[in-house]
Formats: structure tokens, sequence, C-alpha cells
């Protein structure tokens, strides 16, 4: 099963249990009377629906330029990536502003033992999910399986937390500290949504710089550093490199300029030159555009 294959596969695996649970997670949330369940029900509706972009996205990516898309369907990964990724900072931060509206008004007391067996259930299944995608991701190496795996993380802490939340409540019942239980849902979901929102945050940002095509530091300096060398060794008057990445895929264009009488002799030789500079390169990724061109003119760097 080659690389592509597996990644929708296990794409189309998640898609199918996050589905699941969610439902359960939102029915369960509404039965027990905890938002706390609630979110994690819909920040699974979220994550369920943008995997299905993700996995529309992981085909699109595979398939060969046409004359629209001349350079591929590189772009749409990080685009999908900025929509997931805001879609879930929004949901935080209505989540949060829920919880302290909750923790003013005095908070709510939930169906505890509904609320324990939810979180137990949810635990297991999302730390599953995410140690089963980790390790599928080893050999795949795929940006949205590992967005996802992180997904399935995120839900994983939330579970953990509403675990040992509610076994806190629980445990409290009964005690000099019971007045407290009220507040124990709003409190969890407040904190949660203030760590999670982090996580979005890094997404939204690693997408943004590719749309906009911001220079990767530190394939800029692998190839300013290849290029001096060849510039030196060749005895070549300068070089004007340009670096994106975009999704999976990194494009790297190269203007070297020689002397007015350098004598190329034939196009094997320049073939050689252009060899020399994507060996020294590298393969930085699933996906390389490489573009290395020679003049004497500087008007055309």
């Amino acid at each position: 099963m080659t690389s592509s294959e597996t990644e929708q596969r296990v794409l189309k695996q998640s898609i199918g249990i996050s589905g699941a649970f969610a439902s359960s997670g939102i029915l369960l949330g509404l039965l027990s009377g905890s938002q706390s369940i609630v979110f994690d029900g819909l920040f699974s509706v979220i994550d369920t629906l943008v995997l299905m972009l993700a996995l529309t996205a992981a085909r699109l990516v595979q398939r060969e330029g046409d004359r629209r898309f001349q350079y591929g369907y590189w772009h749409i990964e990080p685009m999908v990536l900025a929509f997931n990724g805001s879609v879930l900072m929004f949901l935080c931060l209505y989540a949060f502003i829920n919880a302290v509206g909750g923790f003013l008004a005095g908070g709510h007391e939930p169906e505890l033992d509904w609320a324990l067996g939810y979180a137990t259930a949810a635990c297991i299944v999302t730390f599953g999910m995410y140690f089963y995608e980790r390790r599928a991701n080893q050999r795949v190496r795929s940006n949205l399986l590992r967005l996802d795996a992180q997904s399935w993380l995120m839900s994983a802490l939330i579970a953990s937390a509403l675990l040992v939340a509610f076994a806190l409540a629980k445990a409290i019942q009964g005690t000099r500290f019971a007045p407290l239980t009220p507040y124990v849902d709003p409190t969890v979901l407040a904190l949660l949504t203030l760590y999670l929102i982090t996580v979005p945050i890094k997404t939204v940002r690693q997408a943004l710089n590719e749309i906009l095509l911001i220079t990767p530091p530190n394939l800029d300096r692998v190839v300013r550093a290849v290029m001096e060398s060849v510039v030196e060794r060749h005895g070549f008057r300068k070089y004007t490199s340009y670096v994106a990445k975009v999704g999976r895929a990194y494009f790297i264009e190269i203007y070297v300029v020689t002397s007015a009488d350098f004598e190329a002799g034939s196009i094997a030789k320049l073939d050689d030159i252009r060899q020399e500079i994507a060996a020294a390169i590298g393969d930085q990724g699933s996906y390389q555009w490489l573009t290395v061109a020679f003049t004497a003119d500087e008007r055309w760097i």
C-alpha cells in the first residue's frame, strides 16, 4: 500500500470514529448537563467536518497539475489547515466565554455518574486513536495525519481533564467542600479552552506562512550555503535564489549570473552543474520543484 493510500485509509477511519464520538459526546453532555462534555462533542464535530476536507485535500495533492492548476494542488493543504485552526480558535473562544458566564452565574452541578462514564470511555478512544495515527504517520509523514493526531491528542487531554475533574467532584460530594461542586464544570471548561487555543494558533500561523509564501529560513540557509560554494568553485559572478514551501511541496528557483565570456561548451555541462546543485541541496520533502537558470544579464534575475 502506498503512502497516499495509507494516508487516505487512516483519515477515513478517523472520520468514522470521530463522527460517532462527536454524536455520543453531545448527547451525553446534554443528558448529564455538562458544558464541558458538550464542548468536547462540538470539538469532535468540527474535527470530523475538517477531516472530510482533509481527505479531499489528500486526494487532490496527489493529482498531477493541469492547464488550470499548472503547479498542482499543493496550496489546498495549507488552506485546509488554516481553516481548521481558525474554526477551533473561535470554538475555544466561544466556550471560554460560556464558561466564564456559567461561573459568574453560580455554576451548575452535572450528573456525575453519566459524566464519569463518558470521560472514561473518551480517554480510551482518544488515546487509542492518537497512538494509532502517530504510528501510521511514522512512515507516511503527512501533515494532515500529523494535524489529525494532534486533534486526537487534544481530545484525549480534554477527556483526561474531565475524568479528573468529575472524579474530584464526585469525591467531595457530602463533604464540607460540596458547595464547590457546581463550579467544577465551568472551571474545567475555562482552563481547557485557555490551553487548547494555543494549538490552533500555531497551526494557523504555520499555514499562513505557506499561503503567503514566506521563505522557510532553514531551507533558505541550505540553498544559500550550496550556491555560495558553487559560485566560488565555478567562478560565476553572483546568484539569486527564491525559496517557498506550500503544503508538502518545496519550490526553489535559482538564477546564476555568469561572466559575459563564459563558455558553457554544451548543454550537458550546464545540466551537470544543475545536478551538482540538486544533489547538494538534497531531497527536502515529498515533492521538490527546482529551477536553475543561467544568464549573463542581471536583468533576468
